[in-house]
């Protein structure tokens, strides 16, 4: 992460004078959110508990029950619980790559009103009044841990642990390639702080739901290859998750599977969201960048870890974008 420039010093600065600026916040991340979202919005709760702000906190999706373990995660509203006339003056989007992750959110959000938009995607749009993009940051949480300072607030266990999580999480247990120097040095300072990692660790990343299983299961049995078994590929249907009584959090991890079998270099996971309509997981070892596919189909994410959203039967959809990814190993 490059936290040591003239500009990355400027970039804290304006994020820290954009909140001292105001009083009432919404704090918002992306759908379906993952470890990064959830730590980073709990973080800046805390952070502006600290300051007296009034905020809310508000997300699309359900928080996944294992993130319970965070002070703050039963504060995080669904959108529907906010009201129409929700008094704020400020908005706080956290690792969104663009205005419409937030889901229905984004339409209630008046242009006019400022937005403070912090995140590490390289495929983030720049949308809002005060704008501070790292792609190099291993995660959102890590660009966090630069104004946590900057704002001179002391570090406690519970905003330790938050900033910890979204690292945890954005790098696979520390394994992935974005686990730098800047990742390692955060991390050994939030164990000082009280953070347990084994308890983290085996929360977040090791214990696996039975519905979870279940999905595991049914998606290994349609594993399928191609290029040489360069490119490996699974599905979750809408009957799956019916049958195994599971909810989004449970596929959580399943397109791991296909990227670490030895020799593949694309792994993706196709989840069917609704009818003809299938969300596409993609993961990569290195020598494709997958946003680069996801965002020529209207997604985004990382050189690594990307998503986008097909419309078509499940035939159609996969061997659209499996032929994307063979003309991208070529």
């Amino acid at each position: 992460m490059t936290g040591k420039g003239n500009d990355f010093e400027k970039q804290v600065m304006a994020a820290v004078e954009f909140i001292r600026r105001h009083d009432r916040f919404l704090v918002v991340s992306h759908l379906n959110p993952d470890g990064d979202a959830i730590g980073s919005t709990l973080a800046v709760g805390l952070m502006l508990e600290y300051l007296n702000k009034t905020y809310k906190m508000v997300n699309e999706d359900p928080l996944p029950s294992k993130f319970n373990l965070l002070r703050g995660s039963d504060r995080v509203l669904f959108a529907s619980e906010l009201s129409e006339d929700e008094p704020y003056d400020a908005v706080i989007s956290l690792d969104c790559a663009d205005f419409r992750r937030m889901g229905e959110l984004h339409k209630r959000v008046k242009p006019e009103t400022p937005l403070l938009n912090i995140d590490h995607h390289a495929t983030n749009e720049g949308f809002g009044t005060c704008v501070w993009i790292e792609a190099e940051a291993a995660a959102t949480a890590e660009m966090l841990y630069a104004l946590v300072n900057g704002l001179g607030i002391p570090w406690t266990e519970d905003l330790a642990k938050c900033i910890y999580t979204g690292l945890l999480t954005d790098t696979g247990g520390f394994r992935y390639a974005n686990t730098g120097p800047q990742v390692l040095r955060i991390a050994s300072e939030m164990l000082d702080y009280g953070v347990r990692a084994s308890e983290l660790a085996n929360v977040l990343l090791e214990q696996m739901t039975y519905p979870q299983l279940v999905l595991l299961q049914k998606s290994l049995a349609r594993l399928s290859f191609a290029y040489e078994r360069r490119v490996a590929w699974v599905s979750v249907t809408a009957r799956d998750m019916a049958e195994a009584q599971a909810a989004n959090e449970d596929i959580e991890g399943l397109v791991n599977y296909p990227r670490n079998i030895e020799g593949v270099e694309v792994g993706l996971l196709f989840k069917e969201t609704g009818e003809d309509t299938f969300k596409v997981s993609l993961r990569s070892n290195g020598k494709v960048d997958v946003a680069r596919i996801a965002k020529s189909f209207g997604g985004g994410g990382h050189t690594l870890a990307a998503g986008c959203t097909l419309t078509g039967t499940l035939d159609q959809v996969t061997s659209q974008l499996v032929k994307e990814v063979g003309l991208a190993l070529e």
